[in-house]
């Protein structure tokens, strides 16, 4: 009786169970992939880190450079970057911690005027302390530590398992391109879905690359110009930043604006931000999106979602990876089945949306055409134009 029911609900509702089942699936999925983002995560950085670097390889081998030794040169280009992007966190944090005890006494200034500010709400010191002091009991000081340390040996297994993937990816990379015309003869459609994703993944961190180092460079520009202290220091921070999508610019803007209130007052703070996010706005929210193109090919709501649903799902690094994720998901998933690209229509920032009206238009005027020239279509039937012929070809 129940299957019988549930046969007619199915029969009555399809696209809603549809929609329902996969909705189930897709949290099932996320959770379950939580539970092995300690593997896949370095695979997936991996894989996008040797798609960023793939033309260089494949320009170096149509110079006529062998396979294997365009491999190897792209594998250095990769570490050689890896080894920077780590160089230069590590230098960034060394600096801070040798530059902050400079100021102790602006810090102390600070803190009075942060507690007499409560106490007009009725906050004490002493409710203040005892706060603190619950925060920075020996057990809880004992916590941070573990998780600090679990955190630094998560990051150690993380690089070294990047290395390992990096150096078989690029091994396999050597034959992918015969891999990928056999699979464009057997399913063009996911051919094509796949060779779409590895050019907007490849665009996209070059782009997001190059805007980082433009953003950088202002930003150092602006802070030195304001005398905002360790200018050098944020804009490596900004840069390092721009990697994460949407909210990467808020993260970076907190320690230059603290030390511009540190080191200058209220009124400095106040213009680092505004001259941050101004800087940041321009160039990543109206110049970036037009120079990267069809690399993030997705609505400005899908790509914030899509950076919720990655950190959780991969942790931290998830915000890293989540455009190209969402690209991969897309490009599976959607734009290789022809039934399912209707939701690339809702999830494109430039969905073609007019080739049905103009093929629709050009019908018509086909139609009057024809309807004018009376006779002359039989001419036409039997001779066709050879534009058509070329544009199949």
């Amino acid at each position: 009786m129940s299957a019988a029911t549930s046969e007619t609900v199915t029969q009555r509702h399809p696209r809603a169970f549809y929609i329902l089942a996969a909705f189930v699936l897709a949290v099932i999925g996320l959770v379950a992939l939580q539970q092995v983002a300690s593997f896949v995560t370095p695979v997936f950085l991996g894989l996008n880190l040797v798609l960023a670097v793939a033309p260089l390889m494949h320009w170096l081998i149509r110079r006529g450079l062998p396979r294997i030794l365009a491999g190897i040169i792209g594998a250095l280009t990769v570490y050689v970057l890896l080894i920077a992007f780590v160089a230069l966190m590590i230098w960034s944090v060394a600096v801070l911690i040798q530059e902050l005890p400079k100021y102790s006494a602006q810090f102390g200034a600070l803190y009075s005027s942060l507690i007499e500010w409560l106490g007009t709400f009725g906050i004490t010191q002493d409710e203040i302390l005892r706060q603190a002091q619950q925060a920075f009991s020996p057990s809880a000081i004992v916590g941070m530590l573990q998780g600090l340390a679990s955190n630094i040996g998560g990051v150690a297994a993380l690089l070294t398992t990047l290395l390992v993937v990096i150096f078989f990816i690029f091994f396999d990379a050597i034959s992918f391109e015969p891999r990928m015309r056999a699979i464009r003869r057997v399913r063009p459609n996911a051919g094509s879905a796949l060779d779409t994703f590895s050019r907007g993944v490849s665009r996209y961190w070059v782009v997001t690359t190059l805007f980082g180092v433009i953003v950088a460079v202002l930003d150092v520009i602006a802070l030195e110009f304001m005398q905002v202290p360790l200018a050098l220091v944020w804009g490596v921070f900004s840069f390092l930043t721009n990697y994460i999508p949407n909210i990467g610019f808020v993260i970076g803007l907190v320690p230059p604006a603290l030390m511009a209130l540190l080191a200058n007052g209220p009124m400095s703070a106040l213009l680092v931000i505004v001259v941050w996010s101004l800087i940041n706005f321009v160039l990543q929210s109206l110049i970036q999106p037009k120079v990267a193109g069809d690399a993030v090919g997705v609505t400005p709501t899908v790509s914030f979602i899509s950076l919720l649903v990655w950190a959780f799902a991969l942790g931290p690094v998830g915000a890293l990876l989540a455009l190209p994720a969402t690209l991969f998901v897309k490009a599976v998933l959607i734009d290789a089945d022809p039934d399912k690209q209707w939701i690339g229509l809702l999830l494109d920032s430039k969905p073609k949306l007019d080739d049905d009206d103009d093929s629709a238009d050009n019908g018509a005027d086909s139609a009057d055409a024809v309807a004018a020239a009376g006779p002359a279509t039989d001419a036409s039937k039997s001779h066709p134009e050879t534009p058509e012929r070329d544009e199949t070809a």
